[in-house]
């Protein structure tokens, strides 16, 4: 057995990161080449503007939605049985046919669950409807009094 002490040699460590770099570089070129990807599943919304006028020449093609304070739902002013989903996603597709080039409105009482809205905009989206416009009502403005100086 060998006690005497060996000549510790110091050698400086040495960090490797060239794999470290690969797997970051593959994964960046992943995240660039997986969000041209997320174009596709888009809806386009058109917000509402209240000094907008109706357009006459698109008033046959529409589809109209309207989502009553209670979070039921007329589909072109027709009521429907229920405010389930399936049975608006039914008379959506009945009134529409094969149809889904055209524009679809959807008017919101004012006092209606945030839910109920989402959930015609998601029915209309699984239908393959692409262009949805949510409606306002210009309410008269309040008699304001004038101001004297």
């Amino acid at each position: 057995m060998d006690l005497r002490r060996r000549t510790a040699r110091h050698e400086e460590p040495e960090v490797i990161v060239t794999s470290f770099i690969d797997v970051l570089l593959l994964l960046l070129i992943f995240f660039m080449v997986s969000t041209t990807f997320v174009d596709e599943a888009r809806m386009q919304i058109r917000l509402p503007d209240a000094a907008a006028k109706a357009d006459p020449s698109q008033a046959r093609d529409t589809l109209e939605v309207t989502v009553t304070q209670e979070g039921t739902y007329r589909v072109n002013g027709k009521s429907i049985i229920n405010a389930s989903p399936q049975t608006l996603s039914a008379a959506i597709a009945s009134v529409a046919g094969e149809r889904r080039d055209f524009a679809v409105t959807i008017r919101a009482d004012a006092r209606t669950t945030h839910q109920s809205v989402v959930t015609a905009m998601d029915v209309l989206g699984r239908l393959g409807f692409k262009a949805i416009n949510i409606a306002t009502i210009n309410e008269p403005a309040a008699a304001v009094p004038a101001r004297t100086q």
